[in-house]
C-alpha cells in the first residue's frame, strides 16, 4: 500500500471539509482505500491517501475532474503539494 500526503491552502477549511466529503465517487478512481485529513484555522489542509496504484492516483490527481472538484471546494490549486511517502523507519 502506497501512502501520499497532499497539502493545500483553501478559502475556508470548514466549507472545504464539507465539500471534500462529497467526492467519494471520484476518490474511488484514485484507487484510494483510506483517507485521513486535517484542517487548520489558517485554512490549510493535509490529506493522507492510502492507494493501491500510485501511477493511477497521480494521473487522477491531475485530471480535469479533480481540478473541477478542487475549484468547487475552494482550493488554491497553485498551493497544492504532493508528497509520496517512500521511506520508512521501523521501531
Amino acid at each position: 500500500m502506497t501512502k501520499a500526503i497532499v497539502t493545500a491552502q483553501v478559502e475556508d477549511s470548514a466549507r472545504w471539509e464539507n465539500d471534500f466529503r462529497t467526492h467519494v465517487g471520484l476518490f474511488r478512481s484514485y484507487t484510494a482505500t483510506a483517507i485521513q485529513f486535517s484542517t487548520t484555522d489558517d485554512n490549510e489542509v493535509a490529506i493522507l491517501w492510502e492507494v493501491t496504484d500510485l501511477d493511477k492516483f497521480l494521473e487522477q490527481l491531475g485530471s480535469p475532474e479533480t481540478a473541477d472538484a478542487m475549484a468547487q471546494d475552494g482550493v488554491n490549486q497553485e498551493s497544492v503539494k504532493v508528497y509520496v511517502l517512500d521511506k520508512e523507519i521501523n521501531l
